[in-house]
């Protein structure tokens, strides 16, 4: 499924044209709350309905969760909406894709998540805008859903947004910290795809080229933005949005969805605190620990790659690397400056293995591995 992008300041202009394809009666628009208003898309947006009516859904919050889902599933109806279009982070665009695809699905919204049993592809035009620059939700077929604070995937090739609207206006006004944690996404997307046991040569172009942008330009970004880095950050998460959709993610997202669902750490700064102690341990992998069919010579060769992608020599180089990163956007990089306690470690050791992510890691992860990284993060 080809997606149509609209690219550059002041491209949200073709939203109109989107429109005019279309002729929806009524848009179901999921939005943030406040940030909709705050970073111009409203005022942007919707005069750009002209004819089409539309019913605003915003009620929920960050990590798209079984219950918002159903909300919004519930309001669409009632409305009988007949497009979706979503504007924001990653929450708002994966509710969007969710309830564009879900609401004509014949069983209940938690039967499909959990079993990831869609049936019905989608029917309705979607399109997406986001306003942040890190999850890169808007280039791939699947979406986060937590039901009781686990961590589900719902995906489906036709959840990939027909219409991608990437205007840097909109993330002009992003706060510094949220700016931190959605670029350290990117970043960690980026390098895990490109190790990643699904990777392929498309995928790792994808990768390569969101980490040259993100790593460039994601501290000036977050300490000193303007219109140049705010637009590569924007692209660069894109690219890794497009990795993903391929390859998907590894070890530290695995380990990262507890550390935010037990202990509401933003899910960027999550990923971001493990992927350095990931990058030395995929390094080191053996012929006892390959997980990659490739072989272990074609992984060192990957991990090596990424090296130099961060301007390093060595794998401990690298992790030193991302490490000061994190500190220079304002990043905690420990457990206990993030007010997790030792007791704590065991749960997160235990709920931090989700098993999808975990088998795309190139190198075999175990209970240890993971005990032993919490230890020298914490």
């Amino acid at each position: 499924m080809n997606q149509q992008f609209h690219r550059g300041y002041g491209s949200i202009q073709e939203l109109k044209t989107v429109l005019s394809e279309h002729h929806p009666q009524k848009i179901f628009l999921v939005t943030g709350k406040a940030s909709y208003a705050s970073c111009g898309a409203k005022g942007a947006i919707e005069p750009l309905f002209q004819n089409s009516k539309f019913c605003r859904f915003c009620d929920f919050d960050v990590n798209p969760k079984l219950e918002d889902i159903e909300r919004g599933l519930r309001i669409f109806r009632n409305e009988r909406c007949d497009c979706v279009i979503g504007v924001g982070g990653g929450t708002a665009i994966d509710i969007a894709k969710a309830i564009a695809i879900l609401h004509s699905q014949d069983d209940e919204a938690k039967n499909i998540i959990e079993k990831n049993g869609i049936r019905i592809k989608r029917r309705i035009p979607l399109a997406v805008i986001p306003t942040t620059a890190g999850t890169g939700s808007e280039s791939t077929h699947f979406s986060v859903v937590y039901i009781t604070k686990t961590k589900y995937s719902l995906a489906h090739p036709s959840m990939l947004p027909d219409y991608v609207i990437l205007d840097p206006t909109f993330a002009l006004s992003c706060p510094p910290y949220i700016s931190a944690c959605c670029g350290m996404d990117a970043l960690c997307q980026g390098i895990e795809s490109y190790w990643s046991v699904k990777s392929t040569e498309e995928s790792r172009r994808y990768s390569r080229k969101a980490i040259e942008l993100v790593f460039s330009s994601l501290s000036e970004s977050v300490l000193h933005p303007d219109k140049k880095n705010r637009e590569k950050m924007l692209m660069g998460s894109n690219f890794a949005g497009r990795a993903i959709n391929i390859a998907k993610t590894t070890a530290a997202h695995a380990l990262s969805y507890p550390l935010t669902s037990y202990f509401n750490i933003p899910h960027g700064h999550a990923v971001g605190l493990s992927i350095g102690n990931f990058f030395i341990l995929n390094a080191n992998v053996d012929a006892s620990t390959i997980q990659d069919a490739r072989g272990v010579e074609f992984v060192k060769q990957r991990v090596q790659e990424l090296v130099g992608m961060l301007h390093a020599k060595t794998p401990q180089e690298a992790a030193n690397t991302l490490s000061s990163l994190m500190r220079e956007i304002g990043l905690a990089t420990s457990l206990s400056a993030l007010g997790i306690t030792e007791a704590n470690v065991p749960v997160i050791a235990e709920m931090g293995f989700d098993q999808e992510r975990v088998r795309n890691n190139p190198r075999k992860i175990v209970t240890e591995n993971v005990k032993s990284i919490l230890q020298e993060i914490f």
